[in-house]
């Protein structure tokens, strides 16, 4: 069978290159890479982690996967491969994206797994390199990746080598500085487009809102926006926030900052400094209180509620859900003057206290 994109030995490599040389080329003209803060940690992580997926992980698994199917499953083998090539494609686009969305979000909402996913959003600036920023066990388990030589088994090999590359152009586009989707939104004649398009595939509009710092901006959600490639997952499941604006702040609040050996190779190397997640040991506590904050807001002023109850900034969120269910609840002050807010997490009237504490056991 041939296995070639379009008959081209290795055109879909030479396509995925080609996309990250369009973007480094671009970044460079844009002057990003002269006002660029990154130090030579994050370039280590970021480029090694790229280098380490491209050469040894995904092949790794590829071969993982096919020698698991070839043994064990070979009847199954080439089973799609009658299909016709659109037809594979989108089978293999939409199984892919359909997992990545819930691995995606799965490590915002589990601990461990957050602890993998976390050093992608220790980035405090955007930039094509930090989509491949992520702990290396991050990927060794990464669902979407076993796909690839689950689906080439399968005998959708071609299908796969245009997927990915249709899938890296969204995916470095998205990351990157290069936010073409801004002239979307500038011209009113293109909104009906931005629309049309938003509502398809991930832009970096959504994207960015995803790695803000915090809620607070009105524009981020760090717990929202999980999308790969497409943002109709978000849409179907609740996780979706269209802006059309990009936050100011990227990364996460109170971050210590760990040398990026922890931070790639956690678990094998933790982190030395104990107020980090990955440190041994780390472990977050409740800080819930049967008595309501009175505090002083400000009109118009906006505002974080802790709904997690493990804010050491009690009752505003201090980022300390990162790694389960909840989100903070953003809200806008009304009005200025002394207020209550609940602390047992227990009000029907949040972020305001009902009095529920009085019932709590």
């Amino acid at each position: 069978m041939e296995k070639a994109l379009f008959g081209i030995p290795n055109l879909d490599v030479y396509l995925v290159l080609g996309i990250l040389a369009f973007f480094i080329i671009i970044e460079i003209i844009g002057g990003y890479w002269h006002r660029t803060q990154r130090t030579s940690s994050d370039w280590i992580q970021e480029m090694g982690s790229y280098f380490v997926l491209a050469l040894l992980i995904k092949p790794g698994i590829v071969l993982a996967a096919l020698f698991v199917g070839n043994t064990f499953l070979p009847q199954f083998q080439y089973a799609v491969a009658g299909y016709s090539f659109g037809l594979a494609l989108v089978i293999y686009l939409f199984a892919d994206d359909f997992l990545q969305y819930w691995y995606h979000r799965s490590a915002h909402e589990y601990p461990f797994l957050w602890k993998l996913h976390r050093p992608h959003h220790q980035a405090e600036e955007m930039g094509f390199f930090v989509s491949y920023r992520n702990a290396a066990l991050y990927y060794l388990m990464m669902p979407n990746i076993w796909w690839i030589g689950i689906f080439t088994f399968l005998g959708g090999a071609k299908a796969v080598a245009l997927g990915l590359v249709l899938k890296q152009l969204i995916i470095i586009s998205s990351h990157s500085t290069l936010a073409y989707d801004k002239i979307l939104y500038k011209y009113k004649v293109l909104h009906p487009l931005a629309t049309l398009w938003e509502r398809i595939f991930i832009t970096p509009a959504f994207h960015h809102a995803h790695h803000g710092k915090s809620r607070v901006d009105g524009i981020s959600d760090p717990n929202g926006n999980y999308g790969n490639m497409f943002s109709i997952w978000d849409q179907m499941f609740g996780t979706a926030k269209f802006t059309r604006q990009f936050p100011t702040q990227y990364g996460l609040e109170n971050d210590p900052k760990e040398p990026w050996t922890a931070a790639y190779l956690y678990p094998a190397v933790a982190a030395s400094d104990p107020k980090s997640e990955i440190s041994r040991g780390y472990k977050k506590v409740s800080t819930i209180k049967p008595e309501p904050s009175t505090v002083s807001l400000v009109k118009g002023e906006k505002y974080l509620w802790c709904q997690c109850g493990m804010s050491k900034n009690q009752p505003f969120c201090d980022s300390s859900h990162h790694g389960s269910k909840f989100k903070p609840m953003f809200f806008v002050a009304s009005k200025t003057g002394e207020v209550r807010l609940c602390n047992c997490k227990k009000t029907k009237a949040g972020p305001f206290c009902d009095d529920s504490h009085l019932n709590a056991n």
